[in-house]
């Protein structure tokens, strides 16, 4: 599912411009939609999938480029280094890979967890890798290399999110322990843990003002503030839902959060109040992200492609690939306009 924001008056809240509109189908998904992603650019939408494979879409007419494989297990986590011509996938068969976006050739094949790797991140400066898995460890790579630099010890419980500050210089670490855990780059020193969630840490995300957000297993969003440091908001609670993904707007003002169930809701970060309730999917929405203008907001799902064939579907939403190989009785949705 994609959502505009629509640029008009600055005096007016961000949310007020969200809107659904001709939400369009990803079809060849086999499996969960466990993460998507835009490139810088916003030409290419990245998803990755429980069937072991990554899918690249033209983010603009949603033609689907390319399907990559190599991963011997689901993949878990995706993302694009900050120029655009790499990205790295995370999987369940215990590696990290690193791609280029050109080719779709894999460059370098990281293998230093035991078990199932959950989360991968780029620093914005190209130069570093983070990964972290069920292990209990956090892994810092080199990303021209393909070598472990760096190994941060402290979770007691899977990791299983992660992310740099937009300085690099900071990374976090959501666990299975309920904690989060803030680091100095380069030194392996922790600066900061985050406790107050009563479930797994699954999603964490960093605005452009120096907030992080945490998204858990027990429903709630909290908002850190990092120099104090402190929780400046628990956002929702009231239902006992995974909070599954996070996505912070280009200027930090609004929060988007994905959970299970059919809703993604935008938050307003300076007051904590949820200000839209954005429905599309009929099913958990797994991963939200913003494009690099802002102007779009994707959310993929388990939904499967039976129902898409009715007329009253194709009415309401636009279906741009329709393509099905004779063999595949469904497939998972990524919801785009």
């Amino acid at each position: 599912m994609s959502l505009s924001h629509e640029k008009g008056n600055t005096l007016r809240h961000p949310s007020e411009d969200f809107r659904v509109s001709n939400i369009r189908y990803f079809s060849r998904h086999k499996g969960e939609v466990n993460c998507c992603v835009f490139s810088p650019d916003c030409q290419i939408l990245l998803s990755c999938c429980d069937d072991g494979r990554l899918y690249l879409w033209n983010a603009t007419s949603a033609e689907h480029l390319a399907t990559v494989s190599g991963h011997s297990g689901p993949v878990k986590s995706c993302v694009f280094s900050t120029d655009g011509q790499l990205f790295a996938s995370a999987s369940h068969d215990c590696t990290v890979r690193i791609w280029c976006s050109s080719s779709t050739k894999c460059t370098h094949i990281l293998t230093g967890h035991t078990r199932s790797v959950e989360t991968v991140s780029f620093s914005p400066d190209g130069q570093w890798l983070l990964s972290g898995g069920w292990d209990n460890r956090a892994l810092i790579w080199r990303v021209q290399c393909g070598e472990m630099f760096e190994e941060l010890r402290g979770h007691t419980a899977a990791v299983q999110s992660s992310v740099f500050s937009s300085d690099s210089q900071c990374v976090a670490t959501g666990s299975w322990d309920r904690s989060v855990r803030v680091w100095k780059l380069h030194e392996g020193k922790e600066v900061v843990t985050l406790q107050g969630h009563l479930g797994n840490v699954a999603c964490l995300c960093f605005s452009v003002t120096g907030m992080l957000a945490s998204g858990s297993w027990d429903g709630t969003v909290r908002v850190w503030l990092l120099k104090r440091p402190a929780c400046l908001f628990v956002l929702g609670g009231c239902e006992r839902v995974w909070v599954r993904s996070l996505a912070f707007s280009r200027d930090g003002r609004v929060l988007a959060s994905a959970a299970e169930g059919d809703t993604v809701r935008i938050w307003d970060t300076t007051t904590g109040a949820c200000v839209k309730r954005l429905q599309g999917h009929k099913d958990s929405a797994f991963g939200c992200v913003f494009s690099p203008g802002g102007e779009l907001l994707v959310c993929g799902s388990e939904q499967l492609d039976e129902e898409n064939s009715t007329e009253e579907r194709s009415e309401r939403w636009t279906s741009v690939n329709r393509e099905q190989d004779d063999k595949d009785d469904g497939y998972t949705n990524l919801f785009v306009t």
